[in-house]
């Protein structure tokens, strides 16, 4: 469902989208939306800070995302990652490859995120994989590209990805679910300094807080305090 609670896309096995109009009583076929050359996955829809964006994924191994105008769709032809710019359609911009052996949930970074404000908004968007990965994409002069280096602490295939609402707040953060079926939180790190002996390190995190880790035995670390604002 939209921002509005207006409009229902779903992903379907036969490699498209369907976009609905919802009202109280009634629904509408809007729209079809071929781009994908296998099942969809998930759909996802950005911020209404960001006008009328959605994102899908897919077993093809791509992420697009679709802009619409004036109500009016049209499918978008190219190569990797294009851009379609016309008066009154959708335009689509494509990663080929997010995901090589396939894309399984894809979700937007909230309006409100750090680092964005309203002459310069950012838009984000993370992915999961059946490569066990997770991947933070950023949209920079028009181009789709990788925000940070894959989350790769995952085992098996990533099912499902969610960044958290931030309700204006500065942070930044993603759950992903398991094949094995654990959840894993990432939460974005601003800062981190070393003590002088190099056996602390301090890090401060997108939740104005400061964390010190200390080394332990086998080369590991454990966190041992947390300082709050």
């Amino acid at each position: 469902m939209d921002y509005y609670g207006k409009r229902l896309a779903t992903a379907s096995s036969d490699n498209t989208i369907k976009i609905t109009g919802m009202n109280e009583s009634t629904s509408e076929p809007l729209a079809t939306l071929s781009g994908h050359r296998g099942p969809v996955w998930q759909v996802a829809w950005a911020h209404s800070k960001f006008g009328s964006l959605l994102a899908s994924c897919s077993y093809d191994g791509r992420v697009i995302i679709w802009r619409e105008d004036n109500n009016q769709w049209k499918q978008a032809r190219g190569n990797s990652v294009f851009s379609l710019r016309s008066y009154g359609v959708w335009e689509t911009s494509k990663i080929d490859q997010a995901h090589p052996v396939g894309v399984t949930s894809v979700s937007w970074a909230p309006g409100g995120l750090v680092g964005s404000g309203l002459l310069d908004p950012v838009q984000k968007i993370c992915s999961g994989g059946c490569d066990n990965n997770v991947k933070v994409w950023k949209l920079n002069n028009g181009v789709w590209e990788m925000d940070s280096p894959a989350l790769q602490m995952h085992t098996d295939w990533v099912r499902h990805v969610a960044w958290a609402p931030n309700l204006g707040l500065p942070k930044s953060t993603i759950a992903s679910a398991l094949q094995d079926g654990r959840a894993i939180i990432w939460t974005a790190v601003w800062k981190v300094s070393w003590s002088l002996t190099g056996n602390i390190l301090a890090v401060a995190d997108g939740s104005n807080n400061a964390m010190l880790w200390k080394g332990v035995a086998n080369g590991e670390w454990e966190q041992f305090q947390t300082i709050e604002p």
